[in-house]
């Protein structure tokens, strides 16, 4: 099964706030259905289901604390020149929050065999492009300074990802709350 790590956006709010920008940006891009807003924390890929069991008991073991994060800004992997992807970004204070305890989910599933060499980007992934687009740098200029809201932070969950022509469907495995 097809497995990762994440933070869901669960306000009605900011969902609203990114629906809005979704439907307003015109740009030939497939936009993250609303209901599948989330960060990654750490991607597992395929996995078997004992190796399932026991990212679930690592990740229960994670200890945090539920914190706000606001979510502004408007940016592009790799760049806005040449996007693959859309994103919006979080405030400082989010940024090492999340990237905190992306890195201690990290470090503990090292035991387990995952690799802990990534860079963790906190970022929503927002749309999707398929095939190439021109340079929308100077369109998305006006947006990289919008404010979709704050998010309070209290939840991780390990999810499964299934993959299917409509693209993918998330399920959710274990949910870990803020102590």
């Amino acid at each position: 099964m097809r497995v990762f790590v994440a933070v869901e956006i669960s306000n009605d709010k900011i969902l609203k706030n990114i629906e809005t920008f979704q439907k307003n940006v015109q740009i030939d891009a497939k936009p993250t259905k609303i209901n599948q807003i989330h960060f990654t924390l750490k991607f597992l890929g395929e996995i078997d289901e004992s190796k399932c069991e026991q990212v679930k008991d690592t990740i229960k073991k994670i200890s945090f604390s539920s914190f706000d994060l606001s979510l502004k800004g408007v940016g592009g992997f790799p760049n806005l020149k040449n996007p693959r992807v859309i994103w919006i970004g979080i405030d400082e204070n989010g940024v090492e929050k999340l990237t905190a305890i992306a890195n201690e989910i990290g470090i503990k599933l090292t035991s387990l065999s995952f690799e802990n060499d990534e860079k963790f980007k906190p970022h929503l992934t927002i749309f999707r492009v398929k095939k190439k687009i021109n340079d929308i740098s100077v369109m998305m200029k006006e947006y990289q300074t919008i404010e979709f809201g704050t998010q309070t932070i209290s939840k991780i969950k390990v999810k499964r990802s299934v993959l299917s022509p409509k693209g993918p469907e998330y399920s959710d495995l274990l949910e870990v709350n803020a102590k």
